[in-house]
């Protein structure tokens, strides 16, 4: 019996393991459809920021007692599941506690810091839920929560409690061990049979390890995807001045040419595109950007168009590009490479009202704790509009012109420029 159990167990994880490197390689595959962007200078400020802002949560503690919260979660839950190792370990060798013999005093130290950290986990998402659902704090009753996305925030927190009480659980039930948070909970349980001990015990090691794949299978489909691309997305976030946009060298060069056409070379290329009109034609950066995003909503809240009630909300921006990579990434696997759906991501996912609506303060990309820009995507989009699809506000086409021919957004000549000294 004892062997057919380790032999379920062996392949429940390699199946658990298997289906989520596959979904993760399609992550992947779907992350570099984006333009390709070299990004490997200043490495020592890059690992920095890996520090302050994936591990560090530097920017959370903006508000120090949520982040505190979410630290609890964070911390608790991975350093927590160091020791599914020894699980996965007693599944595959059918042992009981496999390091304890070993360990010594260490084990029960250990046993005792993950069972702290798993009472930590469960109070911070008591907190988080009661904040979503009974407070109801307005970034998470905003309309771009509908449906899904406010149930996925809520299921998550609901797995990390079931998760952390099934290992308080098992821990109660072991007759052998006295660890010191989960001996509270032994009076409820002390009169049960050893053998009923013995069942609850194994009932929850089963359900706990199950549960813990399961929730790994699930992260890749969630916001939650950001506890893994939190660290890279950190790594590459862009260590300019902040504020500085991207030029477009090929626009760039045409008014050098413009103006010293002796410098234009013979054959001059003239780019396929200008801006973006779907998540193909955004950089890897922006796609892994949008995987990256946490739904938590810090940059709509900071937004001031979304304030005065605009359209425009930067977490939407972010949630409606992974919407159409996702889609994209589906039709790809349907007929082994894209075919054309007749959708786009400007139109169809994102409207030239929420574009416009843009004041370009980055105040979102100030805000992300995780170091995203929907702010780049927005820029991007917007080049199509008015450079490929010349869809701009009469406001706009007067100054561009003016701009053309005046050198300035303004209606005088360049040569009546100095007319207000007088």
């Amino acid at each position: 019996m004892a062997l057919v159990a380790e032999i379920i167990f062996i392949l429940l994880t390699s199946l658990a393991l298997f289906s989520f490197a596959k979904k993760l390689g399609k992550i992947g595959r779907n992350i570099h459809l984006g333009k390709a962007v070299i990004i490997n200078d200043q490495k020592a400020s890059r690992f920095k920021n890996i520090l302050l802002l994936a591990f560090g949560q530097k920017k959370m503690f903006r508000n120090p007692l949520v982040a505190i919260l979410h630290l609890f979660v964070y911390v608790g839950f991975i350093i927590i599941n160091i020791e599914l190792l020894e699980i996965i370990l007693d599944g595959i060798t059918g042992s009981h506690r496999l390091f304890k013999p070993y360990l010594g005093n260490a084990y029960n130290f250990l046993i005792n810091s993950f069972e702290i950290l798993a009472a930590l986990v469960l109070f911070a998402c008591i907190v988080f839920l009661c904040r979503r659902n009974i407070i109801k704090l307005k970034r998470f009753v905003s309309k771009d929560l509908k449906g899904w996305p406010s149930t996925d925030a809520n299921l998550i927190l609901a797995i990390e409690i079931v998760l952390m009480s099934l290992f308080l659980l098992m821990n109660a039930a072991d007759k052998e061990s006295n660890f010191i948070v989960s001996r509270h909970l032994r009076p409820y349980i002390q009169n049960y049979s050893p053998s009923t001990l013995s069942l609850i015990e194994e009932s929850c090691w089963w359900l706990h390890i199950l549960g813990i794949y399961a929730f790994m299978n699930y992260l890749p489909y969630s916001k939650h995807l950001h506890i893994i691309l939190a660290f890279p997305n950190a790594y590459y976030a862009p260590l300019v001045p902040k504020g500085q946009m991207h030029n477009m060298p090929s626009v760039q060069n045409e008014v050098l040419y413009a103006m010293q056409p002796e410098l234009a070379p013979a054959e001059a290329t003239v780019p396929d595109k200008f801006g973006a009109t779907d998540v193909m034609d955004l950089s890897w950066k922006n796609l892994m950007d949008a995987y990256s995003c946490t739904e938590c909503g810090r940059c709509s809240t900071a937004c001031p168009a979304n304030a005065t009630g605009k359209l425009l909300s930067p977490r939407k921006i972010m949630m409606a590009t992974r919407d159409r990579l996702e889609e994209v990434g589906e039709n790809i696997d349907k007929n082994k490479q894209f075919v054309a759906d007749g959708k786009t991501l400007l139109h169809d996912y994102i409207t030239v009202e929420e574009l416009r609506a843009c004041t370009t303060c980055n105040a979102c990309v100030e805000e992300c704790p995780v170091s995203i820009s929907p702010l780049d995507i927005i820029i991007e989009l917007r080049r199509s509009l008015i450079m490929e699809q010349s869809n701009a506000p009469s406001e706009w086409n007067g100054m561009f012109s003016n701009i053309e021919n005046n050198f300035a957004p303004w209606k005088f000549s360049p040569d009546d420029r100095d007319a207000w000294a007088k």
